[in-house]
């Protein structure tokens, strides 16, 4: 296996205000954006070329891994006017793959961090012959996503997408979102017009009785669609919970990238990173989060598993937890935001006036 597409088009609506400014895949994770650590593990499974499968804010991308030589790669971007859902966005996709009829390709989705072993799951996919192979994981509540259950063979039986009722719920198997393609099954896929594979193509394939086998992985797996995973996701790679050639340090409580600057009094951990030309002033404690770069978490300030934004500013004494600060936001002093709160980009909130209690 050679080829890879990396489906990286979508708005990412559930992460906002993160992906006002970014699109989701390039909102950094540990240090670099996100799809850094997928390209990096792509690589190091054997693909060599990568095509991303762009659409919002698709001009973000290239300035950032240009031809993908710095990066072990030659990535070739495709550009969707409007989107055209998952099964369209690899059709459309295929235009720049060179892989011939019966030769693999490797798809994953760009808001997925997981410990796959990929060169295992393209021995499976060569090993039974199949027409799609699909990574999946099980979870304790199946209902965000989709269904696939197998059987002991592998072989997938039906597919569930998010399932609204009870009765719906006939396995903990969902689909991970990564899969290994023959190229033919991607030719075969209507071109020009919006697809859901897990909706259209998937369940097409079984009514044709096409072999789509399930691998079921045990391995760490996260869908970052969210605000708080996205931030677990980053402090568990800088931790090395999940490991990526990306990051730019050896595992530890907390990585400060070049040109940032922690004042001593000032407390990191939990998987913390402190963005190039960030602040943190003494007295401040960050555990657990993202400040971007730019931003400033002033004297006495304390940030939980929250998202600081670029050129953000966190008032003296203010607490942050399990919360998202948008780009540019000012803070100020003595507030209190938890609890999932979310502060759009620009936004300026004065001293004390948001509080969660009343000390």
């Amino acid at each position: 296996m050679t080829e890879a597409v990396l489906l990286v088009g979508g708005k990412g609506t559930r992460l906002q205000p993160l992906t006002i400014n970014t699109p989701k895949p390039m909102v950094p994770a540990a240090g670099v954006p996100f799809i850094a650590h997928q390209l990096a593990r792509a690589r190091a499974a054997g693909v060599d070329h990568v095509v991303l499968a762009t659409s919002y804010l698709a001009e973000v991308f290239e300035p950032y891994f240009g031809d993908g030589s710095a990066h072990g790669l030659r990535l070739t971007y495709v550009h969707e006017s409007e989107p055209l859902g998952t099964g369209g966005a690899i059709r459309h996709a295929a235009r720049a793959l060179a892989a011939r009829p019966g030769e693999p390709v490797l798809v994953f989705n760009g808001d997925i961090l997981t410990g796959l072993d990929i060169r295992g799951l393209l021995r499976r996919h060569e090993r039974v012959q199949a027409d799609v192979t699909l990574h999946l994981t099980r979870v304790a509540d199946p209902r965000a996503f989709g269904l696939v259950p197998t059987d002991g063979d592998g072989r997938v039986l039906a597919f569930t997408e998010k399932p609204r009722r009870p009765e719906e719920i006939v396995t903990d198997q969902v689909n991970a979102g990564c899969y290994v393609f023959r190229r033919e099954v991607i030719d075969a896929i209507p071109a020009g017009r919006p697809v859901s594979v897990e909706r259209e193509s998937f369940p097409a394939l079984l009514d044709a009785d096409a072999l789509l086998h399930g691998v079921v992985d045990a391995s760490y797996w996260l869908d970052l669609g969210r605000p708080a995973s996205f931030v677990q996701a980053s402090a568990d790679l800088v931790r090395g919970i999940v490991h990526s050639p990306a990051v730019p340090g050896d595992p530890g409580e907390y990585l400060v990238l070049p040109g940032a600057h922690v004042e001593g009094g000032a407390r990191l951990g939990g998987g913390t990173v402190v963005g190039a030309g960030a602040r943190v002033a003494a007295g401040a404690v960050v555990e657990g989060s993202v400040v971007l770069d730019g931003a400033r978490v002033e004297a006495g300030a304390r940030v939980t598993a929250s998202m600081i934004g670029s050129a953000a500013r966190v008032g003296p004494r203010t607490v942050i937890d399990c919360a998202v600060i948008g780009d540019r936001a000012e803070i100020g002093a003595d507030n209190e935001l938890r609890e999932g709160a979310r502060i759009w980009c620009g936004t300026a909130i004065p001293d004390a006036a948001i509080r969660f209690s009343a000390v």
